[in-house]
């Protein structure tokens, strides 16, 4: 037998949304927490980093309100992280290491870039 599905009014289906989206912010905002804490970064460190007031990344972390892309931009910024890796790590809710520590070598020379290779040789021939 066939469960019949209640139908929900324009008024339920708004609040679902904004329900949904209410959870998206929060849920961005605690990402964004973690991020901020595991490099050891105060929120002041951080406004300071991606030229953002304080009141914005609190507001951030609350899920407060929605950041625009330019907001994005310095948040990445700040975090020392490309978009990609900031939403990459957000959608899946787990920092993706392999995508940070390319976005930290991005910006290295050439001469850096083969001693962190041989380092990484070093200590991965080791075992």
């Amino acid at each position: 037998m066939a469960r019949r599905v209640p139908k929900l009014s324009a008024a339920n289906m708004a609040k679902n949304r904004l329900t949904t989206w209410t959870k998206l912010h929060r849920r961005f905002g605690d990402h964004v927490r973690r991020m901020r804490n595991s490099r050891a970064l105060t929120q002041e460190a951080l406004a300071e980093r991606s030229d953002l007031s304080v009141d914005a990344i609190r507001r951030i972390e609350r899920g407060a309100f929605s950041p625009s892309l330019d907001t994005l931009g310095k948040l990445s910024v700040g975090l020392d992280v490309s978009l990609k890796t900031l939403f990459h790590s957000f959608d899946l809710e787990r920092t993706d290491g392999v995508a940070e520590i390319c976005d930290f070598l991005a910006c290295r020379s050439g001469s850096e870039l083969k001693l962190a290779w041989r380092v990484l040789q070093a200590m991965f021939d080791e075992r």
